[in-house]
């Protein structure tokens, strides 16, 4: 049976796939189909004409009307017209509705599917992924597997090109930046294309600047203006329902404004005011009036392009491609400032931009392309070492798998009671981390231990596992004192692979990726560093192997005084650790006081003794 890719939105939803080697997308006049539901008696009405009832009736409830329902998954339930609907059951029927319409469309003879790769925004954590799966279930449809908007966008870019092999080539150990910005969410990747294989190396997401926040600020400027034209003050009330009838005429406009060719619209809001003799609301706004109403919202988003590149220290010139989807991508302004970045030569805004997403979900689902782990996932072991849990490279866990390990461990400083447990990752992508390299913490978890238990007494155990939904949960346990704790880890980044022509050798080639991009990550991209002032950082006190090296030179000296006798040589981190803790002889001063120049204190002694 037929996968197909599908692109659940906050605010419009399509579902495409691949026939042959063109992508077919299941639209509504030629547009996505919008992801509002009305419920109205027994009747559910999903859609296009559902969102007619908006204009009549905004984000969120109003009344029988339910707008973004993605941005609901995570809370028990939601009012509806007095009813408590979960939003499981909301998204439900749009999916159901997008499924019946695709097949019974005529488009696609004979298509009959009940599995789809479905994108998800690279800041949707793991809950409300499992709850989107619920809910695709309960409309049907089987999850194959998730993939990041934008890193599906970029797929569908290339997939799509007649071109396909030179533009591999043309790109190939580039930067590229793809920018999704929609009504819900504004989503940033950075990718290196390595070999055919598209590999992330950050992503970046937000809700505070998506498109219908930009609503909700025209929504109030414009009201605000006409009550100060007409002398309305805060005693006259609007009408029930005429908020959200204006924030549905405030998102035609933003729209409307975002063509070229259109210079100014009116809204218009026949029955707004209460007690007045003319309720309507009224005013003519142009595209400069709406620029200066959203400008402050189009600065702090492309801000996020910055705070991005700075991270990795790229300087905008070393990106060779930008590209542009979601709806709000289309707004002149928004254009404008990705110009001022990276020049217009680089900056490709699609045709297709409210498609991309999801024929590059089809592609994926017609390649049967496999997501990878871009990054090590590692565990912090004493020393400054780490061990790895999850290899760069590694396919990912597809509906219904599960990937496991488990490792034995020791706790090599039990002194106060605890083992501590530190899930980092490398900023450099691949397989080939150095030890000294900056990572990122994932997670920390800590269990109980015996206090007066010797090092390397107590034994640890830790269980990894990454699910289908693309969870890592790790579970820690202390087998002496029997505690334990968990972890889970919903943001990761990954990798996708562009078929070759002989697919044979397309899993050589994915690792190859991977381990390239790690190289030209390495040459090319300085981290900066991820630590200020003041920061503090967890010391681990976990260790895969028995080594007395490992143990803290304060802990050392109380179990055992004679391990520092210079004639066992021991190590220079172990007697400065020591003799941190250790008072000047003289003057009784912490080693580290600067008003100790006795040259009494522990170094000068050690220096000595050797």
């Amino acid at each position: 049976m037929t996968v197909v890719g599908f692109d659940f939105g906050t605010t419009n939803s399509l579902v495409s796939v691949v026939v042959g080697d063109r992508v077919i997308r299941f639209e509504d006049e030629g547009q996505p189909i919008p992801s509002v539901v009305s419920y109205e008696g027994g009747q559910t009405i999903v859609g296009r004409e559902a969102r007619k009832r908006l204009g009549v009736a905004g984000l969120g409830v109003h009344g029988s009307v339910v707008r973004s329902p993605k941005t609901m998954l995570g809370r028990e339930s939601v009012d509806v017209e007095g009813v408590a609907r979960s939003p499981v059951d909301i998204v439900r029927d749009v999916v159901a509705y997008l499924r019946n319409e695709a097949i019974e469309s005529d488009i696609v003879r004979n298509l009959n599917f009940d599995r789809a790769v479905v994108t998800i925004p690279v800041n949707m954590e793991g809950r409300r992924r499992a709850l989107l799966r619920d809910a695709f279930r309960m409309a049907g449809i089987s999850i194959v597997q998730f993939v990041h908007e934008p890193l599906a966008a970029l797929y569908g870019h290339f997939r799509a090109l007649d071109t396909l092999e030179n533009e591999l080539r043309r790109y190939d150990r580039q930067l590229m930046l793809v920018f999704d910005w929609g009504g819900g969410t504004l989503d940033l990747t950075l990718c290196r294309l390595v070999d055919g294989v598209f590999v992330q190396l950050e992503n970046y997401g937000t809700d505070d600047v998506g498109g219908d926040h930009f609503d909700q600020s025209v929504r109030h400027e414009v009201e605000r203006r006409v009550r100060e034209s007409r002398g309305l003050g805060s005693e006259v009330e609007r009408l029930p329902g005429a908020d959200v009838r204006l924030l549905h005429e405030c998102e035609e406009a933003k729209i409307a404004l975002s063509d070229p060719a259109v210079s100014s619209w009116t809204i218009y809001v026949e029955h707004f005011f209460s007690g007045v003799d003319d309720a309507a609301l009224d005013l003519r706004l142009t595209r400069d009036d709406l620029e200066a109403i959203v400008g402050s919202l189009v600065k702090k988003g492309v801000a996020r392009i910055t705070e991005l590149l700075e991270k990795y220290e790229v300087s905008p010139a070393a990106i060779s491609l930008c590209l542009a989807t979601g709806g709000m991508a289309n707004m002149p302004l928004i254009k404008s400032r990705l110009h001022e970045i990276f020049g217009p030569a680089r900056v490709f805004l699609s045709e297709r931009s409210a498609s991309l997403i999801s024929e590059g979900a089809a592609w994926v689902a017609h390649d049967q392309a496999r997501l990878r782990l871009s990054k090590n996932v590692e565990l912090s072991l004493a020393r400054n070492s780490y061990m790895g849990l999850l290899d760069a490279g590694v396919e990912m866990p597809v509906e219904g798998e599960r990937r496991t390990d488990e490792f034995s461990l020791y706790c090599v400083d039990p002194s106060d009671g605890h083992a501590r447990f530190q899930i980092v990752t490398p900023l450099r992508v691949g397989r080939d981390v150095h030890r000294d390299d900056p990572r990122t913490v994932l997670s920390t978890m800590q269990v109980k231990v015996d206090s007066k238990a010797q090092p390397f007494m107590e034994r640890l155990s830790l269980k990894v596992e990454v699910d289908e939904n693309l969870i890592l949960t790790g579970v820690v346990q202390s087998l002496n004192q029997r505690d334990a704790a968990r972890c889970e880890v919903h943001h990761l980044e990954f990798a996708l692979e562009v078929p070759k022509k002989k697919d044979s050798a397309r899993r050589v080639s994915a690792e190859r990726g991977v381990e390239g991009a790690e190289r030209d990550v390495a040459e090319n991209i300085r981290v900066a560093s991820l630590r200020g002032p003041g920061d503090i950082v967890l010391r681990s006190n976990v260790s895969s192997r028995k080594d007395e090296k490992l143990v803290p030179g304060e802990v050392m000296a109380k179990l055992n005084p004679y391990y520092f006798d210079v004639r066992h040589n021991p190590p220079p981190v172990q007697v400065a650790e020591k003799l941190y803790y250790q008072p000047c002889a003289l003057c009784g001063r912490r080693s580290n006081d600067p008003l100790c120049r006795c040259a009494s204190g522990g170094y000068a002694r050690h220096g000595a003794e050797r």
